[in-house]
């Protein structure tokens, strides 16, 4: 086994990974990159749960990447990520520093490990909406039609997949992708798991503490800094529930309980993608994550132990 030159820790929202991470790099000399798709955002810092305090561990700061890179209202996607990714990866590691890439947004992990530069391939807006036309059915049967390589392992299962993958084999009649010549990863994958009721208390409570931050009020300050509604819902659950109670289409009571709910079954495809990764070959090493940050820690570094000792 290679000794890793990455360490990566996901989980579901909540479950204590940036804590976990910080905790890993302040051991280890490291530096955190950030895989989640809202916190790449300035000004946005309650409603994406940036945390940014729990970056500061026994005096002081732990360097993060990827937080903080754009204005509000632009938009970001999986290739986007993946460059600035390996910027930071490789300016991490030029300095004689681990990486460790930190998040919830499996999309954006996923695309890190599968070895393929299909990520690169643009929406087509007007193909997706014919293709959404199309029963699942329909599609299957037009994929299979499809001659080229790159329809060959799609999850058939999933209509945005399907739809997906027929946008790719589309732009590779007319196009050709380059090969972009990226750093090995070489990655031991940790992920932090909790029992489903354990999930839900700490998604409630943390929601509420970001109710009494000043949530609703972030909100109104970008919408009266130019940010339109429309942009805001395409952000997620938090910034959609309250550009509604705003526009008093829900009360504050309506607001409060329909969120949490929303995010609790976002928590839940987010374990399911996971299972998806694993699905897919990507090893995934689970960790309690009602054991304390301390116990987390050590077991991390005692894999990473092991994996230095089994390339010495």
């Amino acid at each position: 086994m290679d000794q890793p030159n990455l360490i990566i820790i996901l989980g579901a929202t909540a479950s204590g990974k940036t804590r976990l991470a910080v905790s890993v790099a302040d051991a280890l000399n490291g530096e955190i990159i950030s895989a989640d798709s809202r916190q790449v955002f300035k000004r946005m810092d309650i409603g994406t749960g940036k945390d940014l305090l729990e970056y500061h561990i026994n005096g002081r700061a732990i360097p993060h990447h990827l937080i903080d890179i754009l204005a509000p209202g632009e938009r970001y996607h999986v290739d986007a990520f993946k460059n600035d990714f390996y910027q930071a990866f490789e300016s991490i590691t030029q300095k004689n520093s681990l990486p460790i890439l930190c998040g919830g947004t499996g999309m954006y992990i996923h695309s890190l490990l599968q070895h393929q530069n299909y990520t690169a391939v643009p929406v087509n807006q007007s193909l997706r909406d014919r293709l959404d036309l199309l029963s699942k059915e329909e599609l299957i049967s037009t994929l299979r039609s499809d001659e080229s390589q790159s329809t060959g392992h799609v999850d058939l299962s999933s209509k945005k997949r399907l739809i997906r993958a027929l946008e790719i084999a589309d732009y590779l009649k007319h196009h050709t992708l380059e090969a972009v010549d990226r750093p090995v990863l070489k990655p031991i994958i940790f992920g932090l798991k909790n029992e489903v009721e354990v999930t839900r208390a700490q998604i409630l409570n943390r929601l509420d503490e970001r109710f009494k931050a000043g949530l609703i009020e972030e909100v109104v300050q970008l919408l009266n800094d130019g940010v339109s509604k429309e942009i805001l819902i395409f952000y997620g659950l938090e910034y959609k529930f309250i550009v509604n109670y705003l526009d008093g289409l829900i009360t504050l009571e309506e607001l409060k309980l329909n969120l949490g709910i929303a995010i609790c079954q976002y928590a839940k495809r987010q374990n399911t993608f996971f299972r998806k990764m694993e699905k897919d070959n990507v090893e995934i090493i689970w960790l309690d994550a009602a054991a304390s940050t301390n116990q987390l820690k050590q077991r991390i570094l005692e894999k990473v132990s092991v994996n230095k000792k089994l390339t010495s």
